[in-house]
């Protein structure tokens, strides 16, 4: 047993609280943990159950919702598109961590909507939870997930690992709701709830490819995984088939204190659409955060264009809208504002897309890959 976690017991048997263990955190680089004394266990066939609202959830932009893991605040129903406000109580980007040094892990939870899966997409990244451990490395590592059967889950996620204390990571579903969540460890084990950070998140705007349609599990979502590459809060505004830069969307996103705002919407629109919505929304943005770098995304390449016309003619026509609203923003003179092509976002051999449009994991990762390039110059590393 390591000395830190022979401390953490030894803390707990005297009555202090995995929350009141800040030391050793400090003394490690891990984020600060959450307000002492917000995290008592339910103790049940040992297991300690801990209840994730108690400390947060990192990814939502607004804490005014009208319920916790909802993604838009309750004001924002009388001004989005009843489409869009439905989509905003899936809890797509969410995440929740904490350190401990249990050696087994167990999730419960109560979803919102009982669909669990769709015909192309599973019940573990619909409506499953997805685990990740903090490496020696620096590195954060898939560990386990959920697999839910029913609305109401509880299962144990992954058993036998090895001691020690680590950071973790619990990634949300991404597309159905939760009403209620809790982790568990071993009954005994310490446990620091890890507060959600608070340095300026990565806005992602976007349609059902920026809301994680249609990866495996949630930490292969594409917020998710730049997350990860950058270490660094996002928050994923990927509302599935209804990413069409609506003004009121772009109102609460001036809300929100960036590092930067990135617009993946033009899969969900027209050309006109694109050439008609693209400045309006980047103006407002600029307005409301001058300095707040903005990177334009082109529609991704359908997979099955090859041979398609009407699929080619779409991608063309977004791609010529939306680069030539970029050029004349550059030529009005709006500054801090990036371009990413759809060249690299699905490869070229055909094998990204799960139906000719959305990402595969594979996919998905090539998104990313493109994405870290065109992120790099604007928030380094």
């Amino acid at each position: 047993m390591s000395p830190t976690i022979s401390r953490r017991r030894l803390l707990q048997a005297a009555g202090v609280t995995g929350a009141s263990v800040v030391g050793s955190a400090a003394a490690s680089g891990l984020p600060a943990a959450a307000a002492p004394g917000s995290t008592d266990p339910t103790i049940e066939a040992g297991v300690a159950w801990y209840d994730v609202s108690s400390w947060g959830v990192e990814g939502k932009g607004w804490a005014d919702t009208g319920r916790y893991y909802d993604r838009l605040p309750a004001r924002a129903e009388s001004m989005v598109r009843g489409p869009v406000w439905s989509l905003s109580h899936q809890s797509a980007g969410m995440l929740t961590r904490f350190e401990t040094d249990s050696t087994s892990f167990h999730a419960r939870y109560t979803l919102s909507m009982s669909r669990l899966a769709m015909h192309h997409m599973p019940a573990t990244g619909v409506s499953g939870l997805d685990l990740y451990v903090r490496l020696d490395d620096g590195r954060d590592h898939w560990l386990a997930g959920t697999s839910p059967t029913s609305q109401t889950v509880q299962q144990q996620m992954v058993s036998g690992i090895d001691p020690g204390s680590r950071l973790y990571t619990v990634y949300l579903p991404l597309y159905n709701g939760i009403d209620s969540l809790q982790v568990g460890v071993e009954e005994g084990a310490a446990f620091r709830p890890v507060a959600p950070r608070v340095e300026k998140p990565a806005v992602f705007y976007g349609t059902s490819i920026m809301q994680g349609g249609v990866a495996s599990r949630p930490g292969m979502s594409i917020t998710a995984v730049l997350g990860r590459w950058f270490d660094m809060p996002t928050i994923n505004l990927g509302f599935s088939g209804n990413g069409t830069m609506d003004p009121p969307v772009g109102e609460l996103m001036t809300e929100l204190d960036a590092s930067v705002y990135v617009i993946d919407c033009c899969p969900n629109m027209t050309p006109v659409q694109v050439a008609d919505r693209t400045e309006p929304l980047v103006r407002m943005l600029r307005e409301a955060r001058p300095d707040v770098p903005i990177l334009l995304v082109e529609d991704r390449n359908y997979t099955n264009g090859v041979l398609r016309a009407a699929s080619r003619e779409r991608n063309a026509g977004n791609h010529q809208a939306l680069h030539d609203a970029y050029m004349r923003l550059l030529t009005g003179g709006v500054k801090h504002l990036s371009y990413l092509s759809a060249d690299e976002l699905m490869g070229a051999d055909g094998e990204g897309a799960v139906d000719g449009s959305h990402p595969s994991d594979l996919g998905g990762m090539r998104y990313c890959e493109a994405y870290r390039k065109a992120l790099r110059p604007i928030l380094g590393g």
